[in-house]
């Protein structure tokens, strides 16, 4: 962040809440005119301080109503069986994160998926699938008190 002014800082909290955002009106909240705002956050993209833009849809919407995070251990761990894990979880649609943890799992997954017998569904015909898991622990959210995508600053 040593690279990054007062105005880089600004632009990057605004994009985080609205990337629709346009650079007119980005201009308008941090005092500078157009031109010099496009430039500023072509740069942040350059420099990889943004790496994309996304809309953020409603699962509840989209039949996805049902979260889970699962707890991983996997049986051996060698370089090839740890990316080939990896290689396969990747290709999981149902799987919209995965995190590499420290303690008792080896990795923490967040599935959406529509319900119950989705998921069922999900474990033996996907994660069955997977060689080298040692053991799943799952975890249903029951409600969303906070959720945030916005990196603090």
């Amino acid at each position: 962040m040593e690279n990054l002014d007062v105005t880089d800082i600004q632009l990057l909290k605004h994009l985080q809440e609205n990337s629709n955002i346009t650079t007119k009106e980005l201009a308008a909240l941090v005092n500078l005119s157009p031109t010099p705002v496009y430039e500023r956050v072509k740069k942040l993209e350059k420099e990889g301080y943004i790496k994309q833009y996304v809309a953020l849809l409603n699962a509840d919407k989209l039949n996805r109503e049902l979260i889970v995070f699962c707890n991983i251990t996997l049986k051996q761990h060698t370089k090839a069986i740890g990316n080939k894990f990896v290689e396969d979880i990747v290709a999981l649609k149902e799987v919209t994160e995965c995190y590499n943890i420290s303690g008792d799992y080896d990795f923490k997954l967040k599935i959406m998926v529509k319900d119950m017998k989705h998921y069922q569904d999900f474990v033996i015909n996907s994660l069955g699938d997977i060689e080298n898991i040692g053991s799943a622990h799952s975890t249903f959210v029951i409600g969303v008190i906070k959720q945030s995508y916005a990196v603090p600053m």
